[in-house]
């Protein structure tokens, strides 16, 4: 089978909102989310945000997330971060795997995605995009918002990182509070959920045969 054919402009825009993510830290928090309690500083976990394929092989991208200890109930937990609850990748990637399953069948999105320079793997895709042991996956319908670029479905926040990572404002870098918010805030779906994740129902828009 051919590997599918991505306009380069398309790889760009998804290398970049996924790489202007690479090497952040993320510090905010708010309450506890198990107990509403108060938090306080323990130590630093640096996690897998996503894996880039190259030239020169796989090329892993990482995040810096705080993590806390609760004064109330003694529970540990992560600050605000670019992940969804109970999963191991950046929210944009997954993002990505749902908004291509809209036009693509699930065991051709890994092809797509290594043809965008992003490796994920088949059993993977199926975790993200059909009904798993996920949290978020068993708990909301799958859809996220997305739009057609090139007959390409992408997520809204990888669209977004990518604008912020050319924005001329930016020469500082993109802090944690730009892309926690690009990426819809996933993590709060933890606690009340401040992205109201889904928009509506998800149903591909192929048949399947």
């Amino acid at each position: 089978m051919k590997p599918p054919r991505i306009p380069p402009l398309l790889t760009d825009i998804v290398q970049s909102g996924i790489s202007v993510c690479d090497g952040l830290t993320f510090t905010g928090h708010t309450v506890c989310p198990v107990c509403g309690g108060t938090l306080i500083g323990y130590d630093m976990r640096k996690k897998q945000f996503a894996h880039l394929l190259g030239d020169d092989g796989q090329k892993i991208l990482y995040v810096s997330v705080k993590r806390y200890h609760c004064r109330e109930c003694g529970k540990l937990c992560y600050a605000d971060e670019p992940f969804y609850p109970d999963t191991r990748v950046g929210s944009i990637i997954i993002d990505l795997c749902i908004a291509l399953s809209l036009t693509i069948p699930v065991n051709r999105i890994p092809a797509y995605l290594a043809a965008m320079g992003i490796h994920v793997t088949r059993s993977s895709c199926r975790l993200y995009v059909q009904n798993n042991s996920s949290y978020y996956v068993r708990n909301n319908v799958r859809y996220i918002d997305s739009d057609n670029l090139f007959g390409v479905h992408l997520p809204h926040s990888i669209i977004t990182l990518s604008a912020l990572a050319t924005d001329p404002a930016a020469d500082g870098g993109v802090g944690e509070k730009a892309v926690l918010e690009a990426c819809g805030f996933p993590s709060g779906q933890r606690t009340t959920g401040i992205r109201q994740f889904p928009l509506k129902p998800w149903k591909p828009l192929y048949k399947e045969k």
